[in-house]
């Protein structure tokens, strides 16, 4: 038997990882450790290119200042936001696999880019002849992790891991609740956000690339490899 699969990432990204994850044959649960909340911002002044996006969140919590930005073209960080992107009625102009330097990188000069963010994001350096203006428009909120969760991973498990600040948060709360991190596997979407998690655990492992698809796959890979090791 299996290991359970624990998702965190917040609402509604936790339903669709679920989801996903359960169309695996594996046992997914979810617990959003966080929520996620608006923050005013305006638009900048001069004339912009396209939107450069690398969350879903920042199309679903930008408000209604995005009516006036829908005519530019969206560069996003994978499909799953391109999809999110599709869905509010934006043109999407072009979809990384690995990361959103990359997306960055790809594109022609000159262009002038508008970044749309939350508070916790990755610092880009745009190429030559390309400029860009960040503007911060959601903020995910930690939220203490509930005694039911606690108790779940404490039985050993596998969690997924979308950021960095996920992964913070989530060693900080199994540290306050003494659940032992030597009794859980964590399935991370980047080298980063490994890191982030720190040293203790059973076995921290990256996907081969920045995907859903290919996190998934991995998280299924130490759910089976897991239960081997039930009952430490």
């Amino acid at each position: 038997m299996s290991l359970p699969l624990i998702v965190i990432r917040p609402e509604p990204s936790c339903a669709g990882s679920v989801a996903a994850g359960l169309a695996l044959g594996l046992d997914t649960h979810g617990y959003p450790l966080f929520e996620v909340q608006p923050r005013g911002w305006s638009i900048p002044e001069g004339h912009f290119d396209g939107l450069l996006i690398g969350s879903a969140n920042a199309l679903r919590h930008a408000g209604s200042a995005l009516e006036r930005i829908r005519r530019l073209p969206i560069h996003a960080v994978g499909e799953s936001t391109a999809e999110a992107a599709r869905g509010l009625g934006f043109t999407v102009a072009s979809v990384g696999v690995s990361g959103l330097q990359s997306v960055l990188d790809a594109l022609a000069a000159p262009s002038r880019l508008l970044r749309l963010a939350g508070e916790d994001h990755i610092e880009l350096t745009p190429p030559a002849g390309i400029s860009m203006e960040t503007r911060i428009v959601y903020a995910s909120e930690p939220q203490p992790m509930p005694t039911e969760l606690a108790e779940t991973l404490r039985g050993g498990a596998v969690v997924l891991l979308h950021s960095a600040a996920a992964a913070r948060h989530f060693a900080a709360e199994c540290d306050r609740l003494a659940v032992p991190r030597a009794q859980l596997s964590l399935a991370a979407l980047g080298p980063r956000i490994a890191t982030a998690a720190g040293e203790g655990w059973d076995t921290v492992r990256t996907a081969t690339v920045p995907t859903e698809a290919a996190l998934l796959a991995l998280a299924a890979d130490l759910c089976h490899a897991s239960s081997g090791r039930e009952g430490r």
